[in-house]
């Protein structure tokens, strides 16, 4: 149930009318104070809760329920876009376009550190890479795991990116907290891995949640639910294609996804078109229909020398590539953003 109060209501009335909410009905209340209204979140049982007598009140402008099973994620219940900052400045969901770069897997310290470079110089913002990574087959190369972060972390004490990253095992929280990742990626097979993200919801620390190969967008919202109910509220959305018919690509980019989630949910989305086609030259025409789709980021894969990749280099930008991909994308958020002021 969403209770809208009016405009400058006394906050002493708000915590006294909160108080006797959470005491009589036994439902727990959160408060979202915005810039023209306080919204009032009630989660729990409200079945037993007389609409009419809460809209009779006074200093009450609107009440409703809710019929979403996600209560936190709901844009219902929090009108204004969430925006992630990171304690270095950087920001998601701000009205800027965030660019997360880097290769699917780390490698070497040269490797990373010259991708990290030239894709900084570029315009990127966040550095991607991966260090544990889940594959299809045991005997493809699975990572340098604990390595990988160290190789990560001197890349960023090179550039100052901050580190995105996937995780694979709620056993790996305390080393990526001691290694200072900052956004943890959990990605698409372990997007319904519920004790993972209950784990993520008890750590202060953004989240980036990867929608499923085939999950629809209530579940990728249900997932980021398991997160915020911990108390962790900084969760990114990500669509990165869903599993379909066609065959010509790796998956099927959800475009669509992108104004949905938007509609329904206050977090920020961000869409992966390198997962999404698994094909370089349409990451960058996908990129744009992102962009132009309202995203608040990329997350875009490129290595120094795809061709010697250890995973996924047939979807890898070269740094050259993704200079002009960056360079189109920001040039076209810019256009947008004009258009739409």
């Amino acid at each position: 149930m969403i209770i809208v109060l009016k405009p400058n209501c006394p906050e002493e009335q708000v915590k006294k009318f909160t108080d006797s909410l959470t005491q009589e009905y036994n439902v727990k209340v959160n408060t979202w104070v915005g810039t023209q209204s306080t919204v009032l979140g009630l989660l729990g049982d409200t079945t037993s809760i007389d609409i009419d007598y809460i809209a009779a009140q006074d200093f009450v402008e609107s009440v409703k329920r809710v019929q979403e099973p996600y209560k936190k994620a709901n844009r219902k219940f929090h009108p204004d876009n969430t925006v992630i900052t990171l304690p270095t400045g950087q920001k998601i969901g701000d009205g800027n376009l965030a660019l997360i770069a880097g290769p699917c897997s780390v490698e070497t310290e040269a490797q990373i550190c010259e991708v990290a470079e030239r894709v900084k110089a570029s315009g990127a913002t966040f550095l991607r890479g991966g260090a544990f990574k889940p594959r299809t087959s045991p005997y493809s190369f699975q990572g340098l795991q604990a390595e990988g972060l160290e190789l990560l972390k001197k890349a960023k004490a090179k550039t100052g990116l901050p580190i995105v990253t996937e995780i694979m095992s709620i056993g790996h929280i305390p080393l990526f907290e001691e290694e200072g990742v900052d956004i943890i990626q959990v990605g698409a097979r372990n997007m319904q891995n519920f004790e993972l993200l209950k784990a993520l919801g008890k750590i202060n620390k953004p989240i980036l949640l990867k929608r499923g190969l085939s999950n629809t967008i209530e579940e990728l919202l249900m997932s980021a639910e398991y997160i915020m109910a911990g108390g962790n509220d900084q969760v990114i959305l990500c669509e990165r294609g869903i599993r379909t018919y066609e065959t010509y690509t790796r998956n099927t980019l959800d475009i669509s996804a992108v104004p949905i989630l938007k509609k329904l949910s206050h977090l920020p989305v961000v869409v992966d078109p390198s997962h999404a086609s698994g094909i370089a030259w349409l990451v960058e025409p996908l990129a744009m229909a992102a962009v132009a789709a309202g995203a608040d980021g990329l997350i875009i894969e490129v290595h120094n020398n795809p061709a010697k990749a250890l995973s996924d280099g047939a979807q890898s930008l070269t740094p050259d590539q993704f200079d002009r991909v960056a360079h189109h994308v920001l040039r076209t958020k810019d256009a947008l953003s004009k258009l739409n002021a």
